[in-house]
């Protein structure tokens, strides 16, 4: 058999030449408390996510306790659960169109919308041309709003008809 050849140092630790100090531990913190608002923010990005351990330097017990102390504080409303970061869109990105997914710009009122042509949806006078079953549509919408006019009135006539009562209570007296 074949010898082996060692194995190549990783070149990505070589990157890192020192150890991340934890926070926690230069300031000698033994007990992490979810009411230490201001040392939690420390361990949180501005979109308010719990920073990875890469980025802190805590070791595993300690990332543990931060991320409970986090999530307790969240509950008791001390913390957001998110935080929206708002950005100002400059000139540039307005002029190459903003978004890919975006919709299409909607047409403005002072444009009439587009017709197709085929009848639907067209204005003749004072008659509108409807699809099939958009008459029935059209024809409840109608009734409805009968009905909405006259239980206003009704409601109307009520408060009418309770004033002249008040007002015949008030004349006894």
């Amino acid at each position: 058999m074949a010898k082996r050849q060692p194995r190549a140092k990783n070149k990505d630790n070589a990157r890192r030449s020192k150890k991340k100090v934890s926070l926690l531990t230069q300031e000698k913190v033994e007990y992490v408390d979810y009411k230490d608002v201001n040392l939690l923010r420390r361990f949180m990005s501005d979109r308010a996510k719990v920073r990875a351990r890469r980025v802190t330097g805590n070791d595993a017990q300690q990332q543990r306790e931060v991320a409970r102390a986090i999530k307790s504080a969240r509950e008791m409303a001390l913390l957001p659960y998110t935080n929206r970061v708002t950005t100002q869109r400059t000139s540039k990105d307005r002029d190459r169109g903003g978004r890919a997914d975006a919709s299409p710009p909607r047409p403005t009122p002072s444009t009439p919308p587009p017709t197709g042509g085929d009848g639907v949806g067209e204005v003749d006078g004072d008659d509108v041309v409807l699809e099939e079953g958009a008459e029935v549509a059209a024809e409840e919408a109608a009734v409805v709003d009968v009905v909405a006019a006259e239980v206003a009135a009704d409601a109307a006539a009520e408060v009418d008809a309770g004033d002249e009562v008040g007002a015949a209570a008030a004349e006894e007296s």
